[in-house]
């Protein structure tokens, strides 16, 4: 009898992978049809589509375990590849400026995150992620790692997504950037139908492999928090910086997929109670999302003065968003991508890991206040 049914728990579990892997393409075609009006539509439709098919009850069951954790490792190596050491390079002459407005962007973030704790009745872990400005699909892929709700982490972090991308192209035509040649290329690179971005997709491919399951060895000897995405992002980071592969990063329909999969786990995880509570720490975290986004020009503008760097792009390389909706509106304005994109993955790396840090420290100390209060009883 224990056999048939340890038998029956493998068809069961063999028949949900099944399904999701066909569900997957689906979402993935929802995506693509958003695509001209939706920002980080392969992330945010699926997710949206994923609440709706929870609230309805169509779906019981969460993506497979290894699906979502092969989600969390591929991303983990698409973000250690932002990691552009020639681009950094050229703005050395600049990197204290940077390394400052950088810092002031994080702190600003903490006190959003305990605004959010005090005023939205939110604990501290999810606050800290849903404030964090950049790598947005990193904190919320990192969100079940680290105790935080990820439902409301998405929320704020495509609230700012949202607020930024529709308030970016506005401010751009007050601002006035340096003409510039069209800067080819663009974010993502590679041909819909590739898997990785080098020309050499079989290669790219073992690479990718390789640095994947490495990370993911590493990170989890190492104790990290979130050790499926931060060790291969720190593996994938080393080998990109030191110019020992290329062109192993997710492209194309892998690409997608794995954003897909991330927005549809998180959209899965909404109920009738969670959307009432994002009712109620909506005005919160919409004032935290203006601030931050006014503060962050704010930062951006004496960046320019002290820097000499034009206010348009030192408005991009610092504005609070996706960085992949960032690169795409730097592309489109002609604006200092190497600049940009050095800017943006420097604040990505620290973020990515600074979060984790902070949450362990914030919540720590909590914890040990109240255990000192209930020692004093």
């Amino acid at each position: 009898m224990r056999v048939g049914w340890a038998l029956g728990g493998d068809v069961r579990r063999v028949g949900v992978f099944v399904a999701w892997t066909a569900v997957l393409p689906i979402m993935v075609l929802a995506g693509e049809l958003g695509e001209p009006a939706v920002p980080s539509p392969h992330m945010l439709i699926p997710l949206l589509l994923g609440l709706v098919i929870a609230l309805t009850g169509l779906v019981r069951h969460h993506p497979p375990g290894p699906l979502n954790r092969g989600s969390q490792v591929l991303l983990g190596v698409l973000m250690g590849t932002y990691l552009d050491v020639p681009a950094l390079s050229g703005v050395a002459g600049s990197i204290a400026p940077l390394a400052a407005v950088t810092l002031a962007t994080l702190l600003l973030c903490q006190v959003a995150a305990y605004a959010m704790v005090r005023f939205g009745g939110m604990d501290r872990a999810t606050a800290t992620l849903g404030m964090i400005a950049g790598g947005s699909a990193a904190a919320v892929a990192s969100a079940e790692d680290l105790k935080a709700d990820g439902r409301m982490v998405a929320f704020m972090q495509y609230l700012r997504l949202g607020f930024v991308m529709a308030s970016t192209p506005v401010l751009l035509n007050w601002i006035t950037l340096p003409p510039r040649a069209a800067a080819g290329g663009g974010a993502a690179g590679g041909g819909a139908w590739q898997l990785v971005s080098g020309p050499n997709q079989v290669e790219g491919l073992v690479v990718l492999a390789s640095l994947a399951l490495l990370g993911l060895f590493l990170g989890s000897r190492l104790r990290l928090p979130s050790p499926a995405m931060l060790g291969p992002m720190l593996v994938s980071g080393v080998v990109t910086a030191t110019g020992l592969a290329h062109g192993f990063a997710p492209s194309g329909i892998l690409r997608t997929l794995l954003f897909t999969m991330i927005g549809l786990d998180v959209g899965l995880r909404f109920s009738r109670q969670a959307i009432g509570r994002l009712r109620r720490i909506l005005p919160a975290a919409l004032v935290c999302t203006v601030t931050i986004s006014a503060a962050c020009a704010a930062l951006a503008w004496t960046l320019s003065v002290f820097t000499h760097i034009p206010f348009g792009d030192s408005y991009l390389a610092t504005t609070p968003g996706g960085i992949n909706a960032v690169l795409a509106t730097a592309s489109s304005a002609h604006a200092n991508l190497p600049l940009i994109s050095s800017v943006q993955s420097l604040r990505l790396f620290e973020m990515a890991l600074l979060a984790p840090v902070l949450i362990r420290l914030t919540t720590r100390g909590r914890a040990s206040s109240v255990t000192g209060r209930g020692d004093v009883r």
